[in-house]
């Protein structure tokens, strides 16, 4: 499990095509602590550490994976956020993420408030996820709150700190993000619409 509390940057240094599967090698601070078979993750994406080095390490991701995220537009001198997964007696300061992406979104809008930023975004709503104000979102790994929420689209406030220590300095509008939407949110919209619950 993970909160959405950004721990690290991990810069793409090289990515192999194998089969239907990508391997993805990034350098990051994290590096000499990670171990194999460790869970990280990227953007948002739960993927699991396959190789390590002092200063970089690598990961795979199937092609479901590929399908369902941004990972497809990775490239070489990215910068994706890391994130841990959370320790038995860790501090919980962001909200429940389990680093499985429900789906994309496409930042809109960008407006620069002389202090802070507010990205509009947009999702397909037909596939059945919703936000509700002053809810939790996880964009790209990383915990927000959410106003302006509506069908298929909301917004999020980004503060100074927030902005220069995760890659939303970096995005730009009709860039995709990853999307996981509030987990009590989902469990609850399954139930009041009667869908039975494996």
């Amino acid at each position: 499990m993970f909160t959405g509390i950004i721990e690290a940057f991990g810069t793409i240094h090289n990515i192999t095509q194998d089969g239907t599967n990508v391997h993805f090698d990034l350098e990051s601070t994290l590096a000499s602590e990670l171990k194999i078979d460790q869970s990280l993750a990227h953007d948002g994406v739960c993927l699991t550490v396959v190789q390590t080095t002092p200063d970089s390490y690598r990961v795979t991701a199937i092609d479901e994976t590929i399908q369902k995220t941004n990972l497809s537009q990775w490239k070489v001198g990215k910068r994706v956020n890391l994130e841990r997964c959370m320790p038995a007696n860790g501090r919980f300061d962001g909200h429940i993420v389990q680093g499985h992406v429900d789906q994309v979104g496409t930042v809109k809008n960008i407006t620069d408030q002389n202090g802070s930023w507010v990205f509009d975004l947009e999702f397909e709503h037909g596939l059945g996820n919703v936000t509700v104000e002053k809810g939790s979102i996880t964009i790209n790994g990383t915990s927000l709150t959410c106003f302006n929420s509506g069908p298929g689209r909301f917004s999020v406030a980004i503060i100074p700190y927030t902005f220069e220590h995760t890659n939303f300095h970096q995005l730009r509008v009709g860039d995709l993000v990853n999307l996981e939407f509030d987990i009590l949110g989902k469990y609850i919209q399954r139930i009041t619409k009667g869908y039975d619950l494996p």
